[in-house]
């Protein structure tokens, strides 16, 4: 075996010892932990939709507008839960 093969191997071997250490400081969530992320995230996206069905179904119901004001409640509330969600997930 050559001399660079050798530097080769012992590369490999420090960089897999190094993955590995790694791997024991940060480890992966648990599935506990992803279930209730996507659980925060669902929270997040429906309880502003919810806020803007109510709002919209009492000024529907002043107006005498249909559901023309629950709908456009609950597209405004997707886009608030949307971009919490966006901000949540890139803060983690």
């Amino acid at each position: 075996m050559t001399r660079q093969e050798k530097d080769a191997v012992e590369h490999a071997a420090r960089k897999a010892a190094n993955l590995e250490r790694m791997k024991q400081s940060d480890p992966e969530p648990s599935l506990g932990a992803r279930l209730g992320q996507i659980g925060i995230l669902g929270w997040a996206v429906l309880v502003p939709m919810l806020l803007g069905v109510v709002l919209g179904r009492f000024l529907d119901r002043v107006a005498d507008t249909g559901i023309m004001f629950t709908a456009a409640g609950i597209f405004l509330g997707a886009a608030i839960g949307m971009h919490a969600v966006w901000r949540w997930m890139h803060r983690q």
